[in-house]
């Protein structure tokens, strides 16, 4: 394999809206920090940095930048509701791992996934260049 290919940009974006969460859940940056990275240690990303704010009244928008790209979080706690984005490339599957944890420590009710994969195009042009 080429050395270009193995360092592509391609990967998988997943973006979740998860309902029904706990409020005190999505009203803590903290508490979100915390999990998010830990989330990201434990599916073997690799943290770079972390930026949470807590908007008043409420609600918390955060970023987790990873090596292999981010995890962000954006949530309503007065309707239960939170945005997620979970991006990696190079090492696709951890994605769905990385989101499968946030999902679990959220205590969602439901949620609905939209799943993108990025970068497919530049990754063949990148294989039929080398």
């Amino acid at each position: 394999m080429a050395e270009s290919v193995k360092h592509s940009p391609s990967g998988i974006h997943l973006l979740a809206d998860l309902y029904g969460c706990p409020q005190n859940r999505l009203s803590d940056p903290g508490w979100l920090d915390g999990k998010l990275v830990a989330a990201a240690d434990e599916a073997g990303a690799t943290v770079v940095n972390s930026s949470f704010h807590h908007f008043s009244p409420q609600g918390v928008s955060g970023v987790v930048i990873i090596a292999e790209s981010h995890i962000t979080i954006h949530t309503w706690p007065e309707i239960g509701y939170a945005a997620l984005d979970v991006f990696t490339c190079g090492r696709p599957e951890l994605t769905n791992c990385i989101t499968e944890k946030i999902v679990e420590q959220l205590e969602a009710e439901s949620v609905k996934y939209n799943q993108v994969k990025r970068g497919t195009l530049l990754n063949q042009a990148m294989v039929a260049n080398s």
